[in-house]
């Protein structure tokens, strides 16, 4: 955790510099700005590590107000550096060309206007994020499936994923939540990982208005890697007071009627064979897996029906979901697999880090199954 803290605060300083180095134009004629620009980017360098601190120390009220602003912060930096980083390669292009063509002088844009532009489209993209975020969508997806017993016409399943449940998000993000879930009428409920984020054992409110949700064939959740970065006794000790039955590399039957397999997150560093444990559910069962990052294992593809994951947020904030693409490139929405099965990658239900989303909306999934019509020929071979 020391090495990851290490690597985040340098990584994150040299984003700070280089946005620095973009609005110094503007900052430049004022004797003090430059001066007082960075000692608050250095006091936001560590706020989101002070704000983890504070909350695992016993002062969550201190590390909710610096949540709030240092993460808000975080995401306004994230849209300066894309649009400052673009300038700087332009800039450093044209540096390594003037030599030999003086006239490329003309066409650099580092200055104030360019600084004042950047500012105001932040600002605007900014602001927009944080409705984005709360701009909570249902999507819908039906399949087909001849698994379903002859007395199952249709099977509701409701994915959430990704909520980041604790600095941030509490009983006012998820208030609306659960009353959408209910209202979706589910017969079951998955979280693919992610529901809490930093310390929650003082948020026993979150439990109760989960234990509101009760579906025919109950609540199923996997961990993610923040809830190891939480500390995986005390996720999984939420989980259970709001009544999810958390599978850890396991399987259940449910009412003979579906299979549900979860695995846990690599953060957690337990032994997992994906391939076995499918093999151990009934195969004549329409059969889900439970898994927070949108990878695939080739050797079970063909063991299960439907993947459903989240993880990658579609990058949660414009451009990043092209960063996030490169090592999960299926990370919004379904995708066809061979074999006839499925995945389906979430883009989560809340925010992580910043709270805000820019063209990545939260969703809340809605699965539809539907028991496919045998065909005559079908009916035929079964009779020989």
């Amino acid at each position: 955790m020391l090495i990851f803290a290490l690597t985040f605060l340098a990584i994150y300083s040299a984003m700070h510099a280089l946005v620095f180095w973009g609005f110094h134009p503007l900052l430049s004629g004022h004797p003090a700005l430059p001066t007082l620009t960075g000692l608050w980017m250095g006091a936001m360098i560590v706020a989101p590590v002070a704000c983890r601190f504070l909350d695992h120390h016993g002062h969550p009220l201190f590390a909710r107000a610096l949540a709030w602003v240092g993460y808000s912060w975080m995401g306004l930096l994230f849209l300066a550096f894309s649009l400052f980083a673009l300038l700087g390669v332009w800039e450093l292009l044209i540096w390594s060309l003037v030599r030999f063509y003086p006239a490329l002088h003309a066409v650099s844009l580092y200055g104030a206007v360019t600084s004042l532009l950047v500012l105001v489209t932040v600002l605007a993209a900014g602001l927009y994020g944080l409705f984005e975020a709360s701009a909570l969508r249902v999507e819908r997806v039906t399949l087909e499936s001849a698994k379903l017993p002859a007395n199952v016409e249709k099977l509701r399943i409701v994915q959430i994923s990704d909520l980041h449940l604790g600095l941030i998000h509490r009983e006012e993000a998820l208030a609306p939540i659960a009353a959408l879930i209910s209202e979706l009428e589910p017969d079951l409920l998955v979280a693919t990982g992610d529901v809490v984020d930093a310390q929650i054992s003082h948020l026993d409110g979150l439990s109760t208005l989960w234990r509101r949700i009760d579906p025919p064939l109950g609540k199923y959740a996997v961990i993610g890697n923040h809830e190891v970065y939480a500390g995986l006794e005390q996720s999984l000790a939420f989980l259970e007071r709001s009544g999810f039955t958390v599978l850890r590399n396991e399987g259940a039957t449910l009412r003979d009627t579906l299979a549900l397999v979860g695995v846990d997150d690599p953060a957690a560093r337990s032994q997992q064979d994906e391939t076995s444990l499918l093999k151990n559910v009934p195969g004549n069962l329409f059969t889900v897996l439970l898994k927070h990052r949108p990878v695939l294992e080739e050797d079970s593809q063909s063991l299960f029906d439907l993947q459903l994951s989240g993880h990658a947020h579609r990058g949660q904030i414009f451009p990043f979901n092209f960063l996030t693409g490169l090592e999960y490139p299926m990370q919004d929405g379904l995708y066809r697999l061979s074999g006839g099965s499925h995945l389906y990658t979430s883009r989560g239900t809340g925010t992580w880090g910043p709270p805000m989303r820019i063209l990545s909306p939260p969703e809340i999934t809605v699965f539809e199954i539907v028991r496919k019509p045998e065909k005559p020929t079908d009916r035929r071979e079964r009779t020989r």
